[in-house]
């Protein structure tokens, strides 16, 4: 097999195995069930985070376990995605999404990119890239 047709065999099982951890991960949002998602986790998962208790690198299934229960705690009434766009390249699935729902009982919605490393047939870290909001006038 030429160093391409690997890669786009490697691109195309990652994509394969994003989009089915990537249905659980919006289910979790939607629910607060993360049991789904966290089970398509490798054990020394990793995903960064800006600022408050996860600031910095965060490795680990319980780390992200408390990490995702502490978003559906900002969610409690869940948050729905809308898949924009899937994009793959190598082992890293980006998902171009727009979000509501209700941020500790204010209307929520904004668009951001969510990525999944993948390793076999697990995700083995996450990024998200969310846009910023600002209020402009009254």
């Amino acid at each position: 097999m030429s160093n391409a047709t690997s890669q786009q065999a490697t691109s195309y099982q990652a994509m394969e195995v994003a989009q089915v951890a990537f249905q659980d991960f919006s289910q979790g949002l939607a629910s607060g069930e993360w049991s789904p998602f966290l089970a398509h986790l490798t054990e020394d998962f990793t995903f960064w985070f800006p600022a408050g208790p996860f600031k910095g690198q965060n490795t680990g299934k319980d780390r992200a376990r408390d990490y995702f229960m502490m978003v559906s705690k900002l969610f409690p009434e869940g948050l729905s995605l809308t898949v924009e766009r899937v994009m793959s390249q190598g082992n890293t699935v980006l998902f171009e999404v727009r979000s509501q729902g209700l941020m500790l009982d204010q209307p929520y919605e904004n668009q951001a990119a969510i990525s999944f490393d993948i390793r076999g047939d697990k995700v083995c870290g996450y990024r998200e890239y969310l846009g910023v909001i600002f209020q402009l006038g009254d």
